[in-house]
């Protein structure tokens, strides 16, 4: 194990979660001063420790390891922090890099947890001219539909409404891999995770 690498790496994931090293220190019951030993790559934290570190900062255990997260696992950091609000009322769609306190039609609203898509339910996409060609035999009634598509990358959201009694193909441009999230106004938020694949 390299104890440098591995202390920036948890002093960089330590500040993405916005945690002082005595508040890290509080949640794993150890001092502060073992945190800023890791960090200046004067030690590792011991076996006992790595799974309730990697919990914590929401890492693989094996990338906690070797000191290095890959670009996926960059992005999926990053897209974590951004919240999805839905007022269950007029629809209304906001989102937030952080915790926030968000009301409409007088209610204060929760941010809408994403969940996985079951493999089934997967919307379909494809390449077409650079695009992402977006597509779904999931029903678009007024009564139930996708209310939004939306494509997540490391520093960018691109949103394409949706309404009922449309059918749903949507473009996105392709911008590598990110995360595909769309919203159901009967079942909540999902998503799935693409890459470039073969031209259609």
């Amino acid at each position: 194990m390299n104890h440098i690498k591995i202390g920036r790496l948890i002093y960089k994931l330590r500040k993405e979660k916005h945690l002082t090293q005595l508040q890290l220190a509080e949640k794993m019951n150890i001092s502060d001063k073992t945190v800023s030993k890791w960090e200046r790559g004067l030690g590792c934290p011991e076996v006992s420790l790595l799974t309730d570190l990697s919990k914590i900062f929401e890492v693989d255990l094996e990338k906690l390891l070797s000191g290095e997260l890959d670009a996926n696992d960059t992005w999926r950091g990053n897209m974590k922090k951004l919240k999805f609000y839905v007022c269950p009322t007029c629809g209304n769609l906001i989102t937030a890099t952080t915790e926030a306190g968000i009301s409409c039609c007088g209610k204060k609203l929760q941010p809408v947890l994403p969940q996985k898509a079951p493999e089934d339910e997967m919307l379909k996409v494809e390449i077409i001219e650079d695009e992402y060609f977006i597509t779904t035999s999931h029903p678009m009634e007024r009564e139930h539909f996708i209310t939004f598509v939306a494509l997540l990358t490391g520093d960018t959201m691109i949103l394409k409404k949706q309404y009922p009694e449309w059918e749903l193909q949507t473009r996105i441009p392709t911008l590598a891999h990110g995360r595909l999230l769309w919203h159901c106004n009967q079942h909540g938020l999902f998503y799935q995770d693409i890459k470039p694949a073969r031209k259609a």
